[in-house]
């Protein structure tokens, strides 16, 4: 039996009562934003300051940034949930966060004295950071794997990742209302670490729970 035959033949088989995989991400994200903000206000809550910081380039960056990885990879895991998607057309866009990235530390670079470097890079809080992303990220992280369980990636571990991603930048997003770190150098290091150890759970869970 050839390749889109077995695909047409298990697409038949599934249960008409399944939640369809692009209504599932929906309520993945939906629900896994409502019990990332539920944790993170119950355990940190926004800055003192934040009315005041909204206002500044620099703290605003970290939601632009969180969620264009989020949204980017968001758009990537609907077509890799999807048997036939061997490579989505959107995996270009995975790139736009980590460029926008690239060119605030730039930026940063240029216009701070290079003695200020590493103590933006160290900030204040970085460990609790490393830690508290991926904390807020279980609940989206978990919701997405279930969503993915809905379609058929072809690439468990791969999706995983993806789903990693997604919620990362959920986590990452909501953490940067608390956080009091707002250098690019400090969200390209330890804000990085974080999601990126939330991609290896997602791709070590995808491999182990989303196989067919």
């Amino acid at each position: 039996m050839k390749t889109d035959d077995l695909i047409a033949s298990l697409s038949a088989d599934t249960p008409q009562q399944q939640t369809p995989p692009r209504r599932a991400f929906a309520i993945a994200i939906v629900i896994g934003a409502i019990i990332a903000g539920g944790a993170f206000m119950l355990t940190l809550g926004p800055r003192p300051d934040f009315m005041h910081a909204i206002q500044t380039l620099r703290f605003d960056f970290k939601f632009v940034v969180t969620l264009v990885l989020a949204i980017s990879a968001l758009l990537v895991a609907r077509d890799m949930a999807r048997p036939e998607v061997r490579r989505s057309r959107m995996r270009p866009l995975l790139l736009a966060a980590p460029i926008l990235l690239i060119l605030a530390v730039a930026l940063e670079m240029m216009v701070v004295p290079s003695d200020l470097w590493m103590p933006r890079l160290i900030g204040h809080n970085m460990r609790f950071c490393t830690t508290m992303i991926p904390v807020f990220a279980l609940g989206p992280l978990a919701l997405l794997l279930w969503a993915f369980r809905r379609g058929a990636p072809e690439n468990p571990a791969r999706a995983g990742a993806v789903a990693g991603l997604i919620a990362g930048g959920i986590g990452a997003a909501f953490y940067a209302a608390h956080c009091f770190d707002d250098s690019p150098l400090f969200v390209a290091t330890w804000y990085t670490l974080a999601i990126g150890a939330v991609t290896a759970l997602g791709a070590f869970l995808g491999s182990r729970f989303l196989r067919w």
